[in-house]
């Protein structure tokens, strides 16, 4: 891989910084591994780099250094951030109660070519939906991608931060030939994605950061109009979505749906279950793990269907070698799915509870162990149940836990064993695993 003009874009951030800043930086001799300096009021400015961190000097940063890089760079956005014309970085600004600026996050934009030959063969495959932390490459992944397929087709790049073609009003070029539509205000986003499809006639769109859920169901309007969408969302992993009510639309939302006896039977689930509304707006969900290491479900209807039913399904892992080699393999994945447990590893068999023993009966009073109350309170609302959550296990009819939780020693959770109390566990401290092991297991 080549990094585009990197130095001289790293030259242009060094001059916006204060000398003694931008120079003890260049003196760890780690300039090219720069991930951003951070600045705040009164303390040492850090330099964070892609393994690890270095204090750049003792004296505390003044306000006037604060200043001086304010004056040095564009006019900072609703969303608190401004970029240098010209370069990919990204300035984010910390303020206080009366609007001023009292700290600074000063992150290096590198537009790295080669970054998506590990994923060069999915670009054809329908829209792309790119999830993972933060700083694993997502906006350079997707930018490499902006630019690639521009060679070939109309792409144009909804660009709410200016993150992925630069600051200033002629885009970066490592946006290639794609074409860059600003967003004037961060709640727009969703207004600009529309737009661009009405009146700028694009085969695909390219967005950063969808979050919102009018930015979901513009996600979705594009999708249906047949324009080829890429973005990324907030979140990790494909549950991620399916757990999060906003970012779930984009996966075609998730509804409570009753069945008929015949068709629970036939599918030998509960009468209750979680299904998808509608289609997805993405045909393939790239998980970045971590640099060179993805998780790839290229039939992203089908893995959401089967992570509902709690049904194990198959993904493709790739992984790009030390020595650039990308190999791939398919793993098994395994949705996280309530079920019923004892309290410890060793506890008596006549301990261990069936759901069939509880389910249907009306004011069921359940103590949480180690569960949020507000989200069992919220799963419970939403599917309608007459559950009742207390605060003592002695008035309580079950015990809900953890899994991790199930097989430490705990006062209340032995109490509750000893009493013979029925103890379930869930793997995940999230209201759509609750609702799914209410729904499949209590109604």
């Amino acid at each position: 891989m080549t990094e585009a003009g990197f130095a001289g874009d790293v030259a242009l951030l060094f001059d916006a910084l204060p000398d003694r800043i931008s120079g003890a930086v260049v003196a760890t001799g780690r300039s090219d591994r720069l991930v951003e300096v951070v600045m705040d009021l009164g303390r040492p400015a850090e330099a964070r780099f892609d393994d690890g961190m270095a204090s750049l000097g003792t004296e505390p940063v003044t306000a006037d250094e604060i200043a001086f890089v304010t004056s040095n760079i564009g006019e900072f956005g609703d969303d608190n951030r401004a970029g240098i014309e010209k370069t990919l970085h990204r300035i984010s600004a910390i303020r206080n109660r009366r609007g001023a600026v009292v700290g600074l996050t000063c992150r290096v934009g590198r537009a790295v070519y080669g970054t998506i030959d590990i994923i060069s063969d999915l670009l054809g495959c329908g829209g792309i939906l790119i999830m993972g932390p933060p700083g694993v490459g997502k906006t350079t992944m997707l930018r490499e991608m902006a630019r690639v397929i521009a060679e070939n087709k109309r792409v144009v790049i909804v660009d709410t931060s200016n993150e992925i073609a630069g600051d200033g009003d002629v885009p970066h070029p490592g946006i290639g030939r794609a074409r860059r539509m600003q967003v004037p205000h961060p709640d727009r986003q969703h207004a600009v994605m529309i737009e661009a499809v009405e009146n700028h006639m694009p085969e695909v769109i390219v967005v950063d950061e969808i979050g919102v859920l009018e930015e979901t169901y513009a996600a979705r309007t594009i999708a249906e109009r047949g324009v080829q969408l890429i973005a990324t969302a907030h979140g990790n992993t494909l549950e991620n979505l399916v757990q999060n009510p906003t970012l779930s639309e984009l996966l075609g939302g998730i509804e409570s749906v009753t069945l008929s006896d015949e068709e629970a039977r036939k599918r030998r689930t509960q009468k209750t279950v979680l299904e998808r509304k509608s289609p997805p707006a993405f045909d393939v969900l790239v998980e970045i793990r971590s640099r060179g290491s993805l998780i790839i479900h290229r039939d992203l209807a089908h893995a959401t269907d089967m992570l509902l039913r709690g049904m194990p399904f198959q993904a493709e892992n790739r992984v790009r070698t030390e020595s650039g080699e990308i190999r791939s393999f398919s793993v098994n994945v395994e949705p996280e799915s309530a079920r019923p447990l004892s309290g410890t590893e060793d506890a008596a068999p006549e301990f261990r509870a069936h759901p069939s023993d509880l389910r249907g009966r009306e004011d069921l009073r359940i103590y949480p162990y180690g569960i949020s109350r507000n989200h069992l309170e919220n799963a419970i609302l939403s599917l309608g149940s007459t559950a009742i959550i207390v605060r003592d296990p002695d008035e309580a009819d079950l015990v809900l836990t953890l899994k991790s939780r199930a097989g430490r020693s705990g006062s209340r959770l032995n109490d509750a064993i000893s009493r013979r109390l029925p103890v379930f566990s869930i793997r995940s401290n999230t209201i759509a695993q609750i609702q799914s092991f209410i729904s499949e297991n209590l109604m």
